[in-house]
């Protein structure tokens, strides 16, 4: 694992001045009788020109804020400038092209791409997520990994389909985490996988959040009559509790202001109209009795 640690640069602007007063200095030179130097003096001054012309300016390079410069030295990795504004290094170390080793530091997201997968269950489910993220170290992203940006896609479709896996869509057992329930606990536990699967790659992951949930085609139509079953049964059983309480209630009144006696046969009877009255879907249409209670 190779670390990131601290290059070494200039400030461009000071040298650019040296980098004036050097050519300023061999122009001078060049204007005075050369013809009488010797072999010696003329290669030095030809070493001086290649130097100052042509290897001298491949060493100016400029940042903009949150990008990093990685330097590399005949195959030896020198360190990583993360300064924005303008600088010089040694030429040697910027690696062409010049822009292979400029490494964005910026947030970045992307969305994983629609899966087919099997929850817990093994129910077909359709999940797809958005990865905020961002490098923090440009030598692991580097030289530790190839492609970093792929190798990001890639654990991050296969941190999305483990997590579908350990988890039901829906319908858990008491207190069970589930997909569709529990959304910001799964995207934080997704968040802690793809974050140990990227640290090797010098990555960090601001967040991640489920953006698609739902089953798959060929079951979508069987699980919505169930949970339409269920939306029933749920309504029918709170219907029926409120309608026991009710009639409960009307049976401790009567008893308690002596408005009728009533025995055992007529509160069966009294108690079933109630709830046909209050539990029916249609509207109830009432039957007066004209006679006495017993008739």
């Amino acid at each position: 694992m190779t670390n990131e640690k601290q290059g070494t640069s200039l400030a461009g602007w000071p040298v650019v001045m040296a980098h004036l007063l050097a050519v300023a200095a061999i122009v001078g030179i060049l204007s005075t009788a050369t013809a009488y130097w010797s072999v010696s003096k003329v290669g030095l001054l030809a070493f001086l020109v290649i130097i100052v012309f042509l290897v001298l300016p491949f060493g100016y390079f400029t940042l903009q804020p949150n990008e990093a410069k990685v330097l590399v030295l005949f195959g030896r990795y020198k360190g990583t400038v993360v300064s924005d504004g303008f600088h010089w290094t040694n030429p040697l170390a910027l690696t062409l092209p010049r822009g292979r080793y400029t490494v964005s530091r910026r947030i970045r997201n992307f969305e994983i791409d629609k899966l087919k997968v099997n929850d817990k269950r093994g129910n077909p489910i359709e999940i797809a997520a958005v990865v905020v993220w961002r490098v923090v170290d440009t030598a692991h992203a580097l030289f530790d990994v190839d492609h970093y940006e792929h190798y990001v896609k890639i654990q991050s479709d296969a941190a999305l389909r483990h997590l579908a896996n350990c988890y039901p869509y829906d319908h858990g057992e008491e207190e069970e985490v589930t997909l569709r329930s529990g959304m910001d606990e799964v995207a934080l536990v997704l968040k802690k996988e793809l974050q140990e699967r990227l640290e090797k790659a010098g990555v960090q992951v601001e967040e991640t959040r489920l953006t698609h949930l739902a089953y798959a085609p060929e079951i979508a139509g069987a699980m919505l009559r169930r949970q339409q079953a269920e939306a029933i049964i749920a309504a029918r059983r709170k219907i029926v509790h409120g309608a026991v309480s009710m009639v409960d209630m009307a049976l401790e009144d009567l008893k308690a202001k002596n408005v009728v006696d009533l025995d055992e046969e007529r509160k069966a009877a009294m108690v079933s109209n109630l709830l046909v009255v209050l539990c029916g879907e249609a509207e109830a249409t009432p039957v007066i009795n004209t006679g006495t209670l017993y008739r």
